[in-house]
């Protein structure tokens, strides 16, 4: 809060924060993507530990909103940034995504906030996904890799 010639002006934080994740392909070229909070449709990823690598948060997150373990890291899909909240205030979250393949088809959530993990088939993943910078990123980044392989 500012308070210059009696007018008080109230500054909003921004909350920064670092998120990682994935984009996990089965066998049959489907994608997987989490229902949070019973409320959103998200691809599986998590705010970074302190003390852990992106990859490291990656995987612990698709761990935990999937139940999937064993992947293969294809390779790194990118960041970008898009604005939410968290705890009541504005927060600027970059996340980082993955790509990854799995030979499991079982999703299976241990994450009692995402209690829903489905396989997608990827031409519908982005109008899955809740957010829209969420699609965007992946109709603009991800498709055109998936299509090729």
């Amino acid at each position: 809060m500012i308070r210059s010639s009696g007018l008080t002006v109230h500054t909003a934080r921004v909350l920064r924060s670092q998120a990682a994740g994935g984009v996990v392909v089965d066998p049959r070229g489907r994608v997987a993507v989490v229902r949070q909070w019973a409320r959103t449709w998200s691809l599986p990823k998590g705010h970074v530990e302190a003390g852990e690598g992106v990859l490291d948060a990656a995987r612990r997150e698709i761990h935990e909103e999937c139940g999937l373990s064993d992947l293969e890291l294809v390779r790194e899909l990118g960041s970008y940034s898009r604005p939410g909240f968290r705890h009541g205030l504005p927060e600027l979250k970059t996340i980082t995504l993955f790509l990854f393949r799995s030979p499991a088809a079982t999703l299976r959530p241990r994450d009692p906030a995402n209690p829903e993990a489905r396989w997608v088939a990827r031409d519908s993943v982005a109008r899955t996904l809740s957010n829209p910078a969420d699609g965007r990123f992946f109709r603009r980044h991800v498709l055109p890799l998936l299509d090729v392989s």
